[in-house]
């Protein structure tokens, strides 16, 4: 997306079990996933607490000052780590321990010094990044930009705590020690969770800035006393010349690049909307988050769960199983997604009111405008959910340049949309644009793919057809009980929650149902999993 939430590290739902291949890859991939989902869940809440504690004006700039970080983050360590560190520590955890201890030494005294430099250079330059990212805000509030640098500054030391976390978490991996890792992220997000409400009164925003840091710290103690389980000594010691650093840095200059691009984006879409009004990014951040919850824990997780696979194939040259294996997983997403999509869509208003504005600091025009961002991230959500499986199935292939330099035309799809439709459209404009991005990214892959693979031999476009009959059915039913909850009931916090609890179930029991009728065969296989896990029929 555009628009990420907040400064987040690494999500450990991106980082297979068999970069680390050993046995027990069932209970490891358990693991990442209940790491996932706990992860997820308490980042919903972080959104709560932080809309229901101070205003999006605050929460804007918070926003961008967090971001700042982040790309570093994503550039030095995040984007490093499931590329090269994990394939490359490895390597050498199975073949010499010693090497391994010595490389991992290396690694950790260089990253540290590294990352304390650019940390006392992005302090320095504080004001001239805060400049070309948040000039915008002086046209509403003069406030908000030296706010903005305040918390910026405040937030640097994070770079080196979650950076050096992520480092742990690669060495982690490669030792096959997934817990600590896999609670990662939720640990990160409890820290805000515990601080916003304890501190809010005394130090305002900033008690964010302290949920960060107290995490960040939180993830380096708990990894760090890990990695001393295992017998790994570390020690002051830094070898230029280890030949495992190469190959780090070959494998990671292709992503660097890629980073570059995105990073580039990131900072030009973060300029723009801090010029279409103070509370413009905190709304599309919270309409950010409820799109991106059902793609982390549908569309990712389904798209991870093929990687191996299809990499398998590929390797056999097994190009028949390969296209069905990809084919399945595309109609798996769009069975989950679409409910996803069309709950969103009907009941964004409830949910959104239920999540951020009862309660708190958050208004009624709040929940409006957050809506609105809401239903145009939908559109764009489909293609985004079909994009992460058609960016593995390439993966897969050992092809990352194909998915890079469509990344690339993708930004710019992006860019030119931002800029025509800014003026007319102000904030809104740029989620037509990060919608545009993300339409033209998916529909070049899925062309690009036609050329290299071939067919998908696995009805896809019968599926779509299926799906979209039940969501329309889904739809209608839900809009209809809808109507009559809201002639019956006044607008209140129980109106909202029964609005969303019996008329999303209903409408999610109707489309298994016209699917169960249509004989979709995603839906025997939901069947077939419930039967198991539950031991009874369902």
């Amino acid at each position: 997306m555009a628009v990420e939430s907040s400064f987040e590290p690494l999500d450990v739902s991106q980082i297979t079990p068999e970069q680390a291949p050993d046995a027990g890859l069932g209970q490891s991939a358990l693991l990442l996933s209940i790491g996932n989902v706990a992860s997820r869940a308490l980042g919903l809440v972080r959104e709560m607490v932080i809309a229901r504690t101070f205003t999006p004006t605050l929460v804007g700039a918070f926003t961008v000052a967090g971001q700042v970080p982040t790309l570093l983050y994503d550039f030095l360590v995040g984007g490093m780590l499931s590329a090269a560190l994990v394939p490359v520590l490895s390597a050498y955890a199975q073949q010499d321990r010693r090497e391994f201890a010595r490389l991992v030494s290396t690694l950790f005294t260089l990253f540290g010094l590294i990352l304390a430099v650019l940390t006392l250079i992005l302090y320095t330059l504080t004001p001239h990044i805060t400049w070309l990212l948040a000039a915008g805000f002086d046209a509403f509030d003069p406030t908000l930009l030296p706010l903005t640098i305040q918390l910026i500054r405040a937030i640097t030391p994070a770079i080196w705590l979650l950076s050096m976390a992520g480092l742990l978490t690669a060495v982690l991996y490669a030792l096959q020690r997934f817990t600590w890792p896999a609670l990662a992220t939720a640990i990160y997000n409890l820290g805000i969770v515990v601080a916003a409400p304890l501190l809010a009164r005394q130090i305002g925003i900033f008690s964010l800035v302290v949920g960060i840091l107290l995490g960040g710290a939180v993830q380096c103690m708990l990894m760090g006393w890990d990695l001393g389980q295992s017998a790994v000594p570390l020690q002051l010691h830094l070898h230029w010349r280890h030949p495992a650093l190469k190959k780090i840095l070959i494998l990671y200059l292709p992503i660097a690049a890629g980073l570059v691009i995105n990073i580039l984006q990131v900072g030009i879409d973060r300029r723009l909307a801090s010029g279409t009004g103070a509370a413009s990014i905190a709304w599309m951040r919270y309409a950010t988050t409820l799109q991106q919850l059902p793609l982390g824990l549908i569309s990712v997780a389904i798209a991870l769960a093929s990687l191996p696979r299809l990499s398998q194939y590929f390797a056999a040259q097994q190009e028949l199983q390969y296209r069905q294996t990809l084919g399945r997983g595309l109609r798996m997403v769009l069975f989950l997604i679409a409910p996803a999509a069309v709950g969103l869509w009907l009941l964004g208003e409830p949910i959104t009111r239920l999540i951020f504005q009862y309660g708190g600091k958050f208004s009624g025009t709040d929940t409006q405008q957050v809506v609105q961002a809401l239903h145009i991230y939908l559109i764009g959500m489909f293609f985004a959910a079909i994009d992460f499986p058609l960016n593995y199935a390439f993966y897969a292939r050992n092809n990352t340049l194909l998915p890079a330099v469509v990344g690339v035309l993708s930004v710019g799809v992006y860019l030119f949309f931002a800029l025509t439709l800014l003026a007319r459209q102000g904030y809104l404009g740029l989620v037509w644009a990060d919608t545009a991005k993300q339409a033209s990214h998916a529909l070049l892959m899925l062309l690009l793919l036609g050329w290299r693979v071939g067919r998908l031999r696995a009805a896809v476009g019968r599926g779509l057809v299926q799906i979209s009959v039940a969501a329309c059915g889904m739809a209608g039913l839900m809009t209809l009980l809808l109507a009559l909850l809201s002639a019956l009931a006044p607008l209140s916090m129980g109106a909202d929650l029964l609005k969303v609890v019996v008329v999303g179930g209903i409408g999610v029991g109707v489309y298994l149902l016209i699917l169960h009728w249509l004989q979709l065969h995603e839906v025997q296989q939901v069947r077939s999993f419930a039967r198991s896990r539950l031991g009874r029929s369902v």
